[in-house]
């Protein structure tokens, strides 16, 4: 496989156990790091974004991160989709509010169209997945579309608002911090 196998990370609603959404995507990041056969080998800058499409939600905290993996793509999304319900996710509406968001964006130049889709299906229309995508793998080039990252951010609607954040002092430059 070539190119990078990219995560993103996000969510916009406070949890009772974790607190602000950036603290609750620490705190899963540390849980996927955990995962046998997982390393995470970088880490995007945190962004906060505004809902896509907009709406009166409260806005997103996004990042995301790069891995190397033995697992195939249909069982990264399985181990994805139940750290997320671990967390406390409850799929519902599409576009609503979360606690928790894990996207699989990129898996190398792999293209399936099945489930999981690869690359992510809208990620080359949204700066909350491009940006830190940019982060950790600037010189990705998307497979379908033959277009580097850059070349899609430039691209970019000018109407998503998307603001770097300063990192925290805790795991992953999140509120999170290791248990003791």
């Amino acid at each position: 496989m070539t190119g990078p196998i990219v995560i993103g990370v996000g969510g916009n609603l406070p949890t009772a156990g974790f607190g602000v959404p950036r603290a609750t995507c620490g705190a899963a990041l540390h849980v996927l790091s955990q995962q046998p056969g997982l390393e995470i080998t970088a880490r995007a800058g945190w962004y906060e974004t505004a809902p896509v499409p907009v709406s009166d939600q409260p806005w997103f905290v996004n990042g995301a991160v790069r891995i190397e993996t033995r697992l195939a793509p249909g069982d990264l999304m399985a181990l994805l989709l139940d750290i997320e319900t671990r967390f406390g996710r409850r799929r519902g509406a599409r576009n609503a509010a979360r606690i928790l968001d894990l996207d699989l964006l990129t898996f190398g130049a792999r293209v399936l169209s099945g489930d999981p889709e690869i690359p992510h299906p809208r990620l080359h229309t949204r700066a909350f997945a491009l940006l830190p995508i940019r982060d950790v793998a600037p010189g990705w080039r998307h497979p379908l579309l033959n277009r580097t990252v850059e070349e899609l951010c430039a691209e970019l609607p000018a109407d998503q608002e998307i603001r770097p954040l300063a990192d925290a002092d805790g795991y992953l430059g999140t509120e999170w911090h290791l248990p003791e």
